[in-house]
C-alpha cells in the first residue's frame, strides 16, 4: 500500500493514480478515501491525476491516540503534497473534509494550490455559540459523540438515513451505499473519530476562509440534514475573496454519492475554467 510515515511516525495511506492536474481529494467523518471512488474514476478517465488519503486515524490510516485535531490533518496533508510535490492542485473537500482543505490551503498551499472545493462542508463554524446563533447546538454533538462511544456499529448504520436523505419520502435507498459508509466508518480508530467530532463542530475556520486567495467553489445541498445550508455554504461564500456558491434544491449531505453525476458535471466545468 502507499503510505507515507508523517513527523510523529503516523502512517498516512493514499492513493495516487495518473497524470496531468493533480485532484487532491479529502473525505468526510468518519470515512476514507474509497468515499471518492466515483469521482476519481471520473476524473481519472478525463486526464487528471487523482490523490485520495485516508486521514490520521480513519480507514487505512494508523489508528492515532493523538493529533486528531484540524492542525494536525493540514500538517499532515502538507508532508504528503511535499512527498509528492504537487503544484497547481485542486483540494476538494467534502463535509470534515471541507474545513481539512481551508486551513491546509490558507497555512500550507500558497505556489502549491490552484484551486479549492468546498462540498457540504462544515466552515465557517458549525457549533452554536454567542457568535454563531445559527449553528447547531452542541447537545447535538454530544448525541453523535455517545453513538461512537457506545455503541459505534448500530449508530454508523442509523446516520446513513439522513446522511443521503434516506429518510425522505420518496427516497430510493441504495442498501450498497449504506453499507459501504458502514465499511468506512468501522476501518477506522474510535478514539481518532470520537476526537474528530470536536475537530468538525467546534473548529472555526473563519480566518483560514479569510486568508485563501485561490478561486473557491461552495457547493451545497439546501436539504443537508448533517451540515445544515443556512450556517455554511452561503457564509463560506461571503467570507472566501474569490468565492462562488452553487447551492442545489433538495440535494443531502451526501450528494457527491446520490447525485455523483451532477456534482462531478459541475466539478469538471469548475475545474476547467
Amino acid at each position: 500500500m502507499n503510505m507515507i510515515t508523517v513527523k510523529d511516525g503516523t502512517q498516512i495511506y493514499f492513493k495516487d493514480w495518473g497524470t496531468g492536474q493533480p485532484l487532491f481529494f479529502h473525505h468526510g467523518w468518519p470515512l476514507s478515501a474509497d468515499d471518492w471512488d466515483t469521482q476519481m474514476m471520473f476524473f481519472l478517465e478525463r486526464g487528471y491525476r487523482v490523490i485520495a488519503h485516508d486521514r490520521r486515524g480513519h480507514g487505512r490510516s494508523t489508528q492515532t491516540v493523538t493529533g486528531n485535531e484540524m492542525d494536525t490533518y493540514a500538517a499532515d496533508v502538507a508532508e504528503l503534497v511535499t512527498k509528492l510535490d504537487l503544484r497547481e492542485a485542486i483540494h476538494i473537500g467534502h463535509s470534515t473534509g471541507g474545513g481539512e482543505v481551508a486551513r491546509y490551503v490558507a497555512r500550507y498551499g500558497k505556489g502549491r494550490v490552484a484551486k479549492a472545493v468546498l462540498i457540504s462542508s462544515v466552515p465557517p463554524v458549525m457549533v452554536k455559540s454567542e457568535k454563531n446563533p445559527g449553528g447547531t447546538p452542541v447537545e447535538v454533538f454530544d448525541k453523535i459523540r455517545e453513538g461512537t462511544a457506545n455503541q459505534r456499529a448500530q449508530f454508523y448504520q442509523d446516520i446513513t438515513l439522513p446522511f443521503y436523505g434516506y429518510n425522505r419520502p420518496g427516497a430510493v435507498i441504495s442498501q450498497g451505499v449504506r453499507d459501504n459508509w458502514w465499511r468506512q466508518g468501522m476501518m477506522g480508530g474510535i478514539k481518532a473519530q470520537y476526537d474528530c467530532i470536536k475537530a468538525f463542530s467546534e473548529t472555526d475556520f473563519t480566518e483560514d476562509l479569510k486568508k485563501i486567495e485561490v478561486p473557491t467553489l461552495v457547493m451545497h445541498g439546501e436539504d443537508d440534514q448533517i451540515v445544515p445550508f443556512p450556517d455554511s455554504g452561503p457564509l463560506s461564500a461571503k467570507l472566501l475573496k474569490h468565492g462562488t456558491l452553487k447551492a442545489y434544491p433538495g440535494f443531502p449531505h451526501g450528494m457527491p454519492t446520490t447525485h455523483a453525476e451532477q456534482i462531478n458535471a459541475d466539478l469538471l466545468e469548475f475545474i476547467k475554467t
